[in-house]
């Protein structure tokens, strides 16, 4: 295929990687990124590819309706990643994260409703944190049961695990699929979903065909480790570069579906060449659930030492305690399945991490200005 697709956000991780993809099927790539601080640091370093041949760049905002217009010129897909994506810090930025992400991708169909344009397809980078605490079976009735967000309350207690709302039974928790109960447990996640919401009924209206990628816990080569808001892998990397303990939330047993980022950029490709559109949402994951501990013990031996990993009892209000994905869909939609274990991603990242300069450790920051908010204990 040929034609001119639009990434929005996408000199981060995730486009640093579906760019060359993209490239190499036949498209030329135009992106829009505004260069977060937050992401990129004060001095964006490892920008080079931006001026790959094939690549245009536009540095501008998702957030003004005329940098938009300025970027959907001659567009025929959109690959939608622009976003702000850290949990806790959602919880008290409010505004910035509804307005990066919701009121964005509101900007973005107001313009697409409003000038001529070429689009035919639109593909979101949207997040399994909609499904909250994901979904489980009733270890009495086998029921599938959707528990709510843990309140504060529970927590405080240590009652990590969710029980059945009505009876306080044990639930056991199994793969979450597209059709279950949708329930955000934090801001950004409320943003994600919104962004769906007004994607699916935006192209509907319009004619375009899309693809809504509800995205697991992606982790790679060429993430940010200047973050401390969103990227366990990334700050586990530098601690253990340090030499110092790894902190584990709860009791390090809470669980994610981790996925490489070569699986998701798969996924986005596929989103934007299969024919007829999905018009639908997918998860995108490796099907498989693990627990931060194990994580945290396999990524230090990846590093060449040996795990130190401490439990702190410590709990961030909005985090869940499992989710991982029924990817069936992916399968019959897509053809796709997980290539990269669980092992060889975590090799390759740390194989990067260790060419890469030291950065500062600037977690404990990022838990006081939860605590300072009494969002986490």
């Amino acid at each position: 295929m040929t034609g001119l697709i639009l990434v929005t956000g996408g000199a981060g991780f995730i486009g640093s990687h579906l760019v060359p993809k993209l490239l190499a099927s036949g498209f030329k790539v135009r992106i829009l990124d505004s260069l977060s601080v937050q992401v990129h640091g004060e001095v964006p370093v490892d920008l080079e590819w931006l001026t790959s041949d094939g690549v245009e760049f536009i540095r501008g905002d998702v957030t003004r309706s005329s940098d938009w217009e300025r970027a959907l010129v001659g567009v025929y897909g959109i690959v939608h990643l622009a976003a702000e994506t850290g949990t806790g810090q959602s919880m008290y930025q409010v505004a910035k994260y509804n307005e990066v992400n919701t009121q964005a991708t509101a900007l973005l169909l107001d313009v697409l409703g409003r000038v001529s344009h070429q689009v035919k397809r639109v593909v979101l980078a949207s997040s399994r944190s909609i499904y909250g605490e994901g979904a489980y079976v009733h270890s009495v009735t086998n029921q599938r049961i959707f528990p709510v967000a843990r309140s504060a309350e529970m927590l405080a207690k240590a009652q990590w695990e969710p029980v059945c709302p009505d009876t306080g039974a044990v639930l056991n928790l199994v793969a979450t699929k597209e059709t279950d109960l949708v329930s955000p447990a934090s801001i950004y996640a409320a943003t994600k979903y919104a962004q769906e919401d007004l994607l699916r009924i935006g192209c509907q209206a319009m004619g375009i065909g899309y693809a809504i990628f509800r995205l697991q816990n992606v982790y790679g080569e060429r993430q940010s480790l200047n973050n401390p808001y969103t990227g366990i892998l990334s700050i586990f990397s530098t601690k253990i570069r340090m030499d110092s303990q790894l902190p584990l939330f709860e009791d390090g047993e809470e669980s994610r579906d981790f996925v490489h980022v070569d699986d998701v950029t798969d996924a986005l490709l596929k989103g934007i060449t299969v024919n007829p559109a999905p018009n639908a949402a997918i998860n995108v994951g490796s099907g498989l659930a693990t627990s931060v501990r194990t994580v945290a013990e396999e990524l230090t031996r990846a590093f060449g030492k040996e795990p130190n990993v401490v439990v702190t009892g410590q709990f961030r209000v909005g985090d869940i305690r499992h989710n991982y994905a029924d990817i069936t869909r992916l399968k019959n939609l897509l053809g796709l399945e997980p290539k990269v274990t669980l092992k060889e991603g975590l090799q390759r990242f740390a194989n990067w991490v260790l060419e890469q300069p030291l950065p500062e450790d600037q977690l404990e920051k990022a838990n006081k200005e939860l605590r300072d908010r009494k969002l986490m204990n």
